[in-house]
């Protein structure tokens, strides 16, 4: 009887260890969940295509301002490096006090031939009235007429020197030939100047372009007119309109300029060297949001959602932005689900929730289903 009880009781632990090492094979859990996240399909949009460049900025046109008489010394100068100047405005005024008395003396050398026209001419007069009595020799009366002619041409040429005298004094005032911006001044008061001698140079019209180099790859499907955006080295964007397109390519690097009007008055200035891009005609792209590309050794990747609840990395090309998305041009297609956000926090087959699925299951819970 003792034994029958004794077996029955270990029977009854057998029983018991086999039910209870059964029982974690039963009920086995699935792996934590890294991350609850909200997953995206690629979306197809009709974005304009773009060609990035780099190059300077330069001045529309340049304006050289020197004086057209020499030989005389500054004696005021009006501008300075930055001003902003009018078409016509004082910039410098040379010495003009030799010239004032240059012009008084062409003034009686006029005054003189005038006197000796006029004598002349009183000549002739008396002598053409004396010409039918026999008077005077036809020889004497020709040589009144040539003397009249040449008192004229003598005053012709004191006047010819006298205004020559008063325009040499309307350049002693050195103005600006065009709107624009002081943007050098080589001028030193007091230096005696010549003719032609920068004193100087403005950005004409304060107008600034931005020139940089294509190569003819890059130039196709390019024409006047496009829309540019430049990013300045003090981080600031500024928009522009394609000018120009070099006619030619430069025989060293292969590469024509391009000319892009920026706005005036606006934050560019010479000298400045700048990145952009250039728009032109649309064309579809396949696009997902920023945050869905992970950058890493230099790679981008996306995590594609394989079956609800894993992850694995796909290596994808990258190509336009806009905004705050990214134009994916291989690597995955327009069916694939991507993690939308927090892919640098995953690894390969890491366990996830989606969002919506996460949901859903909180959802089915609360309703005791």
């Amino acid at each position: 009887m003792i034994r029958q009880s004794v077996a029955a009781v270990l029977a009854a632990l057998l029983l018991g260890g086999l039910t209870a090492c059964s029982e974690p094979e039963a009920g086995t859990e699935q792996p934590a969940s890294m991350l609850t996240v909200e997953a995206v399909t690629p979306q197809t949009q009709n974005w304009p295509q773009t060609v990035q460049a780099s190059g300077s900025l330069a001045a529309w046109q340049e304006v050289i301002v020197a004086p057209e008489t020499g030989g005389l010394a500054l004696v005021e100068l009006k501008a300075d490096v930055g001003a902003k100047v009018k078409r016509g405005e004082l910039l410098a005024r040379l010495s003009d006090q030799s010239l004032l008395v240059d012009q008084r003396k062409q003034e009686a050398a006029v005054a003189q031939a005038r006197a000796n026209l006029s004598q002349a001419q009183s000549n002739l007069k008396r002598a053409r009235q004396a010409e039918g009595s026999g008077a005077l020799s036809a020889q004497k009366i020709e040589e009144y007429r040539i003397g009249v002619q040449t008192s004229q041409a003598s005053l012709d040429s004191a006047q010819a020197d006298l205004d020559s005298t008063r325009l040499k004094l309307t350049q002693t005032r050195v103005v600006a030939a065009d709107d624009g911006v002081v943007s050098s001044k080589s001028a030193v008061l007091g230096n005696v100047v010549s003719a032609g001698t920068e004193l100087f140079r403005l950005v004409r019209q304060d107008r600034v372009e931005w020139r940089p180099e294509l190569d003819a790859r890059q130039l196709a499907g390019l024409q006047p007119g496009r829309l540019a955006r430049i990013t300045l080295p003090t981080g600031q964007t500024v928009q522009g309109e394609v000018r120009l397109i070099g006619p030619t390519l430069s025989t060293s690097t292969g590469r024509a300029t391009l000319y892009v009007s920026l706005l005036v008055g606006g934050p560019g200035r010479p000298g400045m060297f700048a990145e952009g891009n250039i728009e032109l005609d649309e064309k579809p792209a396949l696009t997902l949001p920023s945050s869905a590309v992970v950058l890493r050794d230099g790679r981008a990747y996306v995590y594609l959602i394989n079956d609800g609840s894993t992850v694995s990395s796909r290596s994808v090309t990258t190509g336009r932005r806009h905004g705050d998305r990214v134009e994916i041009v291989s690597g995955i297609d327009a069916q694939a689900r991507v993690v939308a956000a927090g892919g640098a926090f995953l690894s390969e087959g890491a366990h996830i929730t989606v969002k919506g699925a996460a949901d859903a299951a909180s959802a089915n819970q609360g309703n005791g289903q």
